[in-house]
């Protein structure tokens, strides 16, 4: 795959990763709607924080996709999403489905931010 192509596709990957984090997950946490209040709530979180992890969605996003604080940004979404899977595997929720969801989303995170950006794969060279 050539270099252009790989950072084409890697930008591809992190706008969907971007696109289904801000409008999914933070956006009715920032409007207040009743789907994200309603899922904090029965995940035991109080509803004070709902406004509050809809922010740190958005800065984690902003932060990765801005290419000098890229890395910055997928740590810190890491953790986000960490946080995110030790909550569901707090509640008891089905393995695949809900528990390793966070896995999934940062597996996509950072497979676009490796196929964006040549630092990080020559830091972590696939060898194949």
């Amino acid at each position: 795959m050539g270099n252009g192509v790989m950072v084409t596709t890697g930008w591809v990957l992190s706008g969907l990763f971007a696109a289904f984090l801000l409008v999914a997950s933070a956006g009715p946490k920032l409007i207040g709607a009743s789907v994200a209040t309603d899922s904090m709530a029965q995940l035991g979180w109080p509803q004070g924080y709902t406004l509050m992890i809809g922010l740190i969605e958005v800065a984690c996003v902003l932060l990765y996709l801005w290419p000098r604080t890229s890395v910055l940004g997928a740590v810190l979404a890491m953790g986000l999403l960490g946080g995110a899977m030790a909550t569901q595997l707090r509640a008891g929720n089905p393995l695949f489905s809900h528990v390793l969801f966070s896995l999934y989303l940062g597996l996509a995170m950072w497979g676009g931010l490796w196929l964006r950006d040549p630092a990080l794969r020559a830091l972590f060279p696939f060898r194949g």
